[in-house]
């Protein structure tokens, strides 16, 4: 892998994106839904700094990274500071709360899909030109859908979470909620265990056939 500055540099442009768009889309829908927290707290917003966590989106996945260059391969992963949810406000809370948990993983797939298009047109320039483009395309694609997987685990706090705790009838969404204390314990023993990446694979594979069909009904 080059970590160059300048590899650097364009890698953060589609990661601060993902970061961003995913934190913001919780925050809007929210709102659509009767909660305005993150709108009045100023988290429905495109600015990075108002998501951007310095530990959990700068120095946890910065070593990790430098982690995975030095023993040849890894699994590189980040959070942001969460948007703000009252779903004591949402209109139906338990209903509400899967579209709200659900905004952000679609903005991340929506924005996979982006970076796809980016890919294509600029394979069909001049190949010279776009490797700077080309570049950050291949990193939006696979940020966001790394993001998109990990936040679909039904594991709470995550979005995955939530979202099953909306479907889950009372009893059991209850059980469910009642492990969101612990949630990132179980993610952090997840990652050291090697069976993060074995649980998100489904969701990766799904996604990346999804795309192809897309991809290739606009394009076949």
């Amino acid at each position: 892998m080059d970590l160059s500055l300048e590899r650097i540099a364009l890698a953060a442009v589609p990661v601060i994106l993902a970061i961003t768009l995913h934190e913001a889309s919780h925050g809007y829908v929210a709102k659509l839904f009767g909660d305005r927290t993150a709108e009045m707290l100023g988290r429905v917003t495109l600015n990075p700094l108002k998501h951007i966590d310095p530990v959990g989106t700068l120095l946890v996945p910065g070593l990790l990274l430098l982690m995975s260059k030095a023993i040849g391969g890894g699994f590189v992963f980040g959070w942001a500071k969460p948007v703000p949810v009252n779903f004591a406000n949402l209109r139906n809370p338990k209903r509400d709360m899967l579209w709200v948990a659900a905004a952000g993983p679609a903005s991340n797939f929506a924005m996979a899909l982006a970076w796809v298009a980016l890919a294509v047109a600029v394979g069909q320039g001049d190949a010279g030109s776009g490797d700077a483009l080309s570049f950050m395309a291949r990193v939006g694609v696979q940020i966001n859908l790394v993001l998109m997987a990990l936040n679909l685990l039904p594991i709470p706090p995550l979005d995955g979470g939530r979202i099953a705790v909306s479907l889950l009838p009372g009893r059991a969404a209850y059980a469910l909620s009642r492990v969101e204390p612990y949630g990132f314990f179980i993610i952090l023993a997840l990652l050291a265990t090697g069976y993060l990446e074995t649980l998100m694979r489904p969701f990766l594979l799904a996604s990346q056939v999804l795309i192809n069909a897309i991809v290739g009904a606009f394009t076949g």
